[in-house]
């Protein structure tokens, strides 16, 4: 049995290393243009060669050339970084989306003479700015009242004092009687001042106009953003003479005192001054 199984291996080895001749004719002529003498085993070596330089070759060209960006899965350095750029500028984009978003909602406070929120207020999440819409009073309306009991401290006539209002002088906005004074405590955030009908209405400053628009309970109304985060708010007016994005310099016409919106009860203008989301007395700085 076991001679049986020497003899068979040794046939396996002369058939591995059996000459065969690999020979090429011209179909024609039955020329020969090339003969090989070839073996099993050689056969067998020459494959395996192939093989490993072919795998050593496709290895070497997927890791050292850009080809091998394009295997589905492989991420490139340059695509980590463009994923790391694309994080940090959604970061940004969010955090600017939160404070237009609080920008807005102020605004429409302001239209509806609501206490606004504090922008420097952290602990205010984006989903909280809502709901403090919603409630009565909040820690942005306490810094409110609070802010309207010291207010003399930004009088006009203490400029040397450093609270920010050097050398800023506002053109009155019409001249007329006050009937209703500033009252923080009640919500009225502005003086209501009565004109002779069709008076033209002001800028107290240079600005930019960002609201012009007609709302239900205060009729058509326009707002300015003036430097050193002062904003001015006209309401009531008839008709409005400048549109949103509009450049106004002090003292450019921008409406027509009016009677327009459901909070009224005659012609006049309710105006309203705000330095840095905090309503001030305009009194205090405007000489109507």
């Amino acid at each position: 049995m076991g001679d049986q199984k020497t003899r068979d291996r040794k046939q396996i080895g002369r058939k591995l290393r059996n000459k065969y001749r690999l020979v090429i004719l011209n179909d024609d002529t039955f020329e020969e243009k090339l003969s090989l003498k070839l073996s099993r085993l050689n056969v067998f070596f020459l494959v395996g060669i192939s093989t490993i330089v072919l795998i050593t070759g496709t290895i070497l060209l997927i890791a050292f050339t850009p080809l091998r960006e394009y295997i589905p899965g492989y991420s490139s350095t340059r695509l980590r970084q463009r994923a790391v750029n694309l994080v940090s500028t959604t970061d940004s984009l969010k955090e600017q989306l939160a404070y237009n978003q609080r920008y807005l909602l102020n605004i429409r406070n302001i239209l509806e003479g609501k206490p606004v929120l504090d922008f420097a207020d952290t602990t205010l999440t984006d989903s909280a700015v809502t709901q403090a819409l919603n409630t009565g009073i909040t820690q942005a309306d306490e810094a409110l009242r609070e802010f309207v009991e010291n207010e003399e401290r930004f009088d006009l006539a203490s400029e040397g004092q450093g609270n920010g209002f050097r050398g800023l002088s506002f053109f009155t906005p019409v001249n007329g009687l006050i009937v209703n004074e500033f009252e923080a405590e009640k919500d009225h955030f502005g003086v209501d001042v009565v004109a002779q009908k069709n008076e033209v209405i002001k800028s107290v400053q240079e600005g930019v106009v960002i609201f012009s628009e007609w709302t239900v309970e205060t009729g058509n109304v326009l707002i300015v953003q003036h430097a050193h985060d002062f904003l001015s708010v006209y309401k009531h007016n008839s008709a409005l003479l400048k549109k949103q994005g509009a450049l106004v310099k002090a003292g450019e016409p921008i409406a027509i005192i009016g009677n327009s919106g459901e909070l009224t009860s005659g012609p006049h203008l309710h105006f309203e001054l705000w330095y840095k989301g905090n309503a001030i007395n305009p009194k205090g700085y405007i000489a109507f």
